[in-house]
């Protein structure tokens, strides 16, 4: 659940900030566009963290996702964002020199079933961690290490079952899993 007085940013088309709104009031049925991030934790035997979404999350709740995501608040970088969100959400102090920008433009829109709407300028990082995480529970109701290929051929096949940015990811981070035709997993 959002912290009482946590701001978003709110950006116009071109990711120029154009204000901020209170994360407990900005997703509804018409969310603005505005800034998030994303972030893709691996363990160094290369497997990708994912995590399922507390119930108690206004949007996908229960869904599996992603390691973490959140939004920068007023003037603070992303990068910061990301490893105060890494913090509260999984209990992880991930070194800042392990956390590394791959997808720099990446934005979505999408429509939960009940109609609440994700519209996000959202970066997708990755970062590197030795520990795993001791989730919130108000954050994350269960969690495990995958190994990413494994991973993109399950979202490959039941995307319904994943969170809708995770979905737009994977394509992104592991093209040669989603090519047409191709389903070597390995090399």
């Amino acid at each position: 659940m959002a912290q009482r007085g946590e701001l978003v940013v709110l950006v116009d088309p071109a990711g120029t900030p154009v204000g901020t709104q209170e994360k407990s009031t900005v997703h509804t049925t018409d969310t603005p566009l505005h800034l998030a991030f994303s972030t893709h934790v691996f363990n160094r035997a290369g497997q990708l963290l994912v995590t399922r979404r507390a119930l108690s999350k206004l949007t996908w709740p229960g869904v599996w996702t992603n390691s973490f995501c959140g939004h920068p608040g007023p003037g603070e970088s992303t990068e910061n964002a990301v490893l105060r969100r890494a913090d509260r959400e999984l209990g992880l102090a991930l070194p800042r020199e392990e956390l590394t920008l791959r997808l720099p433009d990446f934005r979505y829109r999408a429509v939960d079933a009940s109609g609440i709407v994700e519209h996000e300028i959202c970066p997708v990082y990755t970062a590197v961690t030795d520990v795993d995480p001791e989730p919130a529970p108000d954050e994350v109701m269960d969690w495990q290490w995958a190994d990413p290929m494994t991973l993109a051929e399950s979202v490959r096949l039941t995307p319904w079952a994943f969170s809708p940015w995770l979905v737009l990811q994977l394509p992104l981070l592991y093209p040669q899993v989603f090519a047409v035709g191709g389903s070597s997993l390995r090399s």
